[in-house]
């Protein structure tokens, strides 16, 4: 019987590294994804320099959902100076293509409307309407900063309208009102769903759907 001939130990390795790579690739494509927090915009929920994995399954067959939190692509001017920080050296960038550096250029906001929603802001305690229905936001930083600017808008199919929970500092949908996306993004350009905070480790953990748009119709 014919011995089956073994690799050398350097072609083993470079073997092993080139299939971890493609792996990882793989994984980032079409699983989860590293992200940080460069802004105040999602305070409390997400605090500055927060490192969270982004998971994309949940939206393999289906769309985001009110409530979601989202990572998307910049839709067009919306990144401030923070936010689009890149990685600063080789490693960092070749570690981010395969998904193992937190990318940066992308930005996190809530969904509070999907397609065929109107959004509004706000009744008179201040609360976000949706399709006529008020949202308690327990989640916000400040009530009372979520009433300005007014608005009314309708999110057309297809697109999402986000804002940041911490409504008196984020640049979000209702900032862009005037952009010629009025504010919209559109639901392909979401990376996906924030999933698990993995830094720092004293609040490591699964980031929870929020339960305010239970009762929107």
């Amino acid at each position: 019987m014919t011995e089956k001939r073994q690799l050398p130990v350097w072609q083993e390795s470079i073997l092993l590294v080139v299939t971890a790579v493609v792996l990882a690739v793989i994984v980032k494509t079409f699983f989860v994804q590293a992200f940080y927090i460069p802004s105040e915009s999602m305070e409390p929920t997400m605090q500055v320099d927060d490192k969270l994995l982004v998971q994309k399954v949940s939206y393999w067959g289906g769309s985001p959902d009110r409530g979601d939190i989202v990572v998307f692509d910049d839709p067009g001017g919306w990144l401030g100076s923070a936010e689009a920080t890149a990685p600063s050296n080789v490693v960092q960038k070749a570690l981010e293509v395969i998904g193992l550096y937190p990318s940066g250029g992308h930005l996190i906001k809530r969904v509070v409307g999907v397609g065929g929603d109107t959004v509004e802001c706000c009744d008179s305690a201040g609360r976000l309407m949706v399709n006529g229905q008020p949202v308690e936001e327990a989640y916000l930083a400040d009530q009372a900063a979520n009433g300005e600017p007014t608005f009314t808008v309708e999110v057309p199919d297809g697109y999402l309208w986000v804002q940041g929970d911490n409504r008196g500092n984020s640049s979000d949908s209702r900032y862009h009102l005037g952009d010629p996306g009025g504010g919209f993004i559109r639901e392909d350009a979401v990376v996906g769903k924030a999933w698990l905070r993995v830094w720092p480790f004293s609040r490591f953990g699964f980031i929870e759907h929020s339960d305010a748009f239970e009762g929107v119709p």
